[in-house]
């Protein structure tokens, strides 16, 4: 299992942008796919976007153009960058690794309310 580290979660108001990022206990170049899942209350946990390592990437509709995922496999870390943001959005965000296994980290909650 790989161990993923979150960070960068806040309350935001509506318009506004975040950055999330997910450290890796592994080599991102041994990491097949990073990406980030969100999990709003009362709702089942939905792909928001991820990244192959060759840095192919697939977004969710709801937040394509929206939001950008990349990494760095020297850092081993996967980033989200959030802009225009929307009350919708607020939700626990989960990085995973996919390596033939999945993992995931703790969440980050990012709030977006005026």
């Amino acid at each position: 299992q790989v161990q993923l580290v979150e960070s960068g979660g806040d309350l935001v108001q509506p318009g506004g942008s975040l950055r999330l990022s997910c450290a890796a206990s592994e080599s991102g170049f041994s990491i097949n796919i990073m990406g980030w899942y969100r999990q709003s209350p009362g709702k089942q946990r939905e792909l928001v976007a991820f990244i192959t390592r060759r840095g192919i990437t697939n977004y969710a509709d709801s937040v394509k153009g929206r939001f950008t995922v990349s990494r760095d496999n020297a850092r081993s870390t996967v980033y989200l960058q959030m802009n225009s943001l929307k009350p919708e959005d607020t939700a626990v965000y989960y990085c995973y690794a996919s390596t033939g296994t999945t993992s995931w980290g703790q969440g980050t909650q990012v709030t977006v309310s005026s």
